[in-house]
């Protein structure tokens, strides 16, 4: 049997690679498997870098699979949204541009550029490759590949600047939403939301989520406050580190139902994206599995610890 581990000691990284590209943790984890299987037909004597081999490998499978997945995704019932991920699946997150490259948010807009501008952008800003070795990934020219990443920036320039908001303020954000969720405080609610805010949905087939997103502060808090009074089943909630960030998560009998990743900035919450198909919830809920107790009588209890936010149950 040919020997992998080459293979083995860079998997987390090809597939926080490979999630950057695809945006869904099960097709990322598809295309790793496939670049090893390729590894193992591969002339292991004419291949002296595997890490550049395998980089290539997984990023070309995903521009293939970007391309035949674009139409799919564009007719989704209701807004497209990424699958959340735990934080610590996508490996090492050592700078803002590392955490930044795994937020919901820019995964959403990277679903508006064509797959060679995505592979352009997250090999450059997540993972420092140089223009030279990012032609060679993609067959590209150099110069071609330096456009395509100025292309993706200007249309990324938009997006806000401020710093993004510490844990301690995530936690503190993600508490106050809940307890006014829970008590019906709209008054409560609004006072964290932005005049702008945005919700998205993804997943109106499983639980009662809008199929376009809702805008303003009014409409958002009654839409949420509404929601949840609907909602049939005993729910408990908790937080977790997801895309490097904190996530409301809820569940009902050791099931997970939903991920709610809000989105911050100055100090409240400006945008929610609510994930709830039940595909694309398969990674989190496999990550928690272990941690996500049965439902106790005490119905929907609020159960968040902040000093364990990075790795909550509910």
């Amino acid at each position: 049997m040919i020997p992998a581990a080459e293979f083995d000691t860079g998997r987390q990284r090809l597939f926080g690679l490979a999630y950057r590209l695809l945006g869904v943790a099960g097709e990322a984890e598809d295309v790793v498997e496939d670049a090893y299987l390729s590894w193992e037909r591969a002339d292991r004597e004419a291949t002296t870098h595997p890490e550049a081999w395998l980089t290539k490998a997984v990023t070309r499978l995903c521009v293939d699979r970007l391309g035949a997945v674009r139409a799919t995704r564009a007719h989704n019932l209701g807004p497209w949204l990424p699958a959340p991920v735990l934080t610590a699946a996508l490996g090492s997150l050592a700078t803002a541009e590392q955490r930044d490259s795994v937020s919901l948010a820019l995964l959403v807009l990277l679903e508006h550029r064509t797959p060679h501008e995505r592979a352009v952008f997250v090999l450059r800003t997540a993972f420092g490759c140089r223009y030279r070795a990012i032609a060679e990934i993609l067959e590209l020219s150099p110069g071609n590949c330096r456009q395509l990443y100025h292309r993706t920036t200007r249309h990324l320039a938009n997006r806000s600047s401020s710093c993004p908001p510490v844990r301690a303020e995530r936690v503190r954000l993600a508490e106050q939403f809940l307890v006014a969720i829970k008590s019906g405080d709209l008054v409560g609610l609004e006072a964290i939301l932005a005049e702008d805010v945005t919700v998205w949905a993804d997943g109106v087939r499983r639980v009662a989520t809008a199929r376009h997103p809702v805008v303003g502060r009014d409409r958002v808090a009654r839409y949420l406050v509404a929601a949840f009074r609907k909602i049939a089943v005993p729910v408990r909630f908790g937080l977790a580190e997801v895309n490097a960030s904190t996530a409301i998560l809820a569940a009902t009998g050791g099931t997970l139902l939903a991920v709610v990743a809000p989105e911050i900035d100055g100090g409240r919450i400006v945008g929610l994206r609510i994930v709830a198909s039940p595909d694309k919830l398969l990674s989190v809920a496999n990550g928690l599995s272990a941690r996500i107790p049965r439902q106790a009588a005490s119905g929907r209890d609020v159960r968040c610890n902040p000093s364990q936010a990075s790795d909550s149950s509910v």
